[in-house]
């Protein structure tokens, strides 16, 4: 008997299984096909990064910095970090590959793990799957809405109806010191009103105590509504271009809320920051959230470069589509299932199913030592179009809706080619 201990996956992740590939790849196969009829191309990024990369662009003071991040000493004592979001390490390429010398803007798009501690839930995993979609290199506000309506579409595409787009603009260089000045102030004032949490964040990051509001105790939320807002306080440039993006996502049919308190929970964002909430009734309800980041270019040593991107969770994608009821996909099939009688010739099934395969047919065979009955049986549970039972000099080839067609088996390969 063996006594060893049971291993499981480590908490807060999750494996796609065989059974759950199918609609994976639907949704996976989907966010590519779109993606390419925006222009976007596909980049991959190393799965960990310098440490610095994300303390000088998430800023200090954030969750994913203070909490969040797996972050360990290599043999050399270098400082890495297992990316914990898309947006800094696609940049980081963009700068070291010099595509700020190529025809902007770069548009870009990944779908890659990332890996955040925090306490797993329904669609909360410490290891999780993202669509990161970027360009980078423009400030043109039409590419912001762009962004918010390839999304919106990507939702139309599977299926998902039950979600609601928040859209506010929080200000740039010019107009947020004197936001964040009065914000500062009255929170200076109302701190008896504030939770521990949202203290710690006014210390660090102001404008963040606004950030997650929904998830904060009702008190604290009530006080929040209270506060300031950075509507009230943006300069010209951009109100006129949050004016643009509200335009044209009126224009292309694209309805959203205006949300005062909406930030992004990292200091890199300016201006345009929006999220796609869907139907979780809990803090994991965002399916995407994103905005501009005109200034993170420069915070890694790259030349003034303004950005835009978002980033979707795929797992969070799935739970949407589950909820709509069209989280159903087609089981795998094959084209060919090579059955085995007592006797047949084993060498020779070998040698068919090399030539299907080198023919592009999908095709298997028994392996368990499973009995006639048995076989037939896996044949239709793998979706099989056409079944060869194998004989010892004859084989027999089955098709749905078809009469059995009895041969030798010199004869069996031109009856499969297609």
């Amino acid at each position: 008997m063996n006594n060893a201990t049971k291993i499981g996956r480590a908490r807060g992740t999750h494996d796609i299984a065989p059974a759950e590939q199918p609609l994976w790849r639907r949704v996976t196969g989907e966010v590519e096909r779109i993606c390419g009829l925006y222009g976007y191309r596909p980049i991959q990024t190393p799965v960990f990064e310098d440490t610095a990369l994300f303390q000088r662009t998430s800023g200090e003071g954030s969750d994913v910095v203070q909490k969040e991040m797996y972050t360990f000493a290599d043999r050399s004592d270098r400082s890495l970090t297992l990316r914990p979001e898309g947006t800094a390490p696609i940049c980081r390429a963009y700068v070291e590959h010099g595509m700020h010398r190529e025809p902007q803007p770069a548009k870009l798009f990944a779908i890659a793990s990332m890996y955040r501690y925090g306490a797993p839930g329904r669609g909360r995993y410490r290891e999780h799957w993202q669509a990161s979609v970027e360009a980078i290199g423009t400030d043109d506000p039409a590419i912001d809405a762009e962004l918010i309506q390839l999304y919106d579409t990507l939702l139309g595409r599977l299926g998902v109806t039950r979600y609601h787009l928040e859209l506010n603009s929080i200000g740039c260089r010019e107009c947020r010191p004197a936001y964040l000045a009065s914000l500062q102030a009255w929170l200076a004032t109302n701190g008896d009103r504030l939770d521990a949490d949202t203290l710690r964040k006014a210390g660090t990051s102001p404008l963040r105590v606004f950030d997650n509001i929904q998830a904060k105790p009702e008190g604290v939320r009530v006080a929040l509504e209270e506060a300031p807002k950075i509507g009230a306080s943006l300069c010209a440039a951009c109100t006129e271009r949050f004016s643009v993006v509200c335009a044209d996502l009126d224009a292309v049919g694209v309805g959203y809320t205006l949300v005062p308190t909406l930030v992004r929970g990292l200091d890199y964002y300016s201006r345009t920051t929006w999220e796609f909430v869907g139907p979780l009734e809990n803090e994991n309800a965002t399916l995407s959230g994103g905005g501009r980041y005109d200034y993170l270019v420069e915070e890694i040593g790259g030349p003034p470069t303004p950005g835009v991107g978002f980033g979707g969770g795929i797992e969070r994608l799935l739970i949407a589509m589950e909820a709509e009821g069209v989280a159903i996909a087609e089981a795998p099939t094959i084209d060919v299932f090579l059955a085995l009688e007592p006797g047949a010739p084993r060498v020779l099934v070998t040698q068919w199913l090399a030539e299907l395969r080198n023919l592009d047919l999908s095709c298997d065979t028994d392996y368990a030592g499973r009995s006639l009955k048995g076989q037939l049986s896996q044949a239709g549970r793998l979706g099989a179009a056409t079944t060869v039972v194998v004989g010892s000099d004859r084989a027999t080839i089955r098709r749905a809706g078809a009469a059995d067609e009895e041969m030798r088996h010199d004869d069996v390969m031109g009856r499969l080619r297609p």
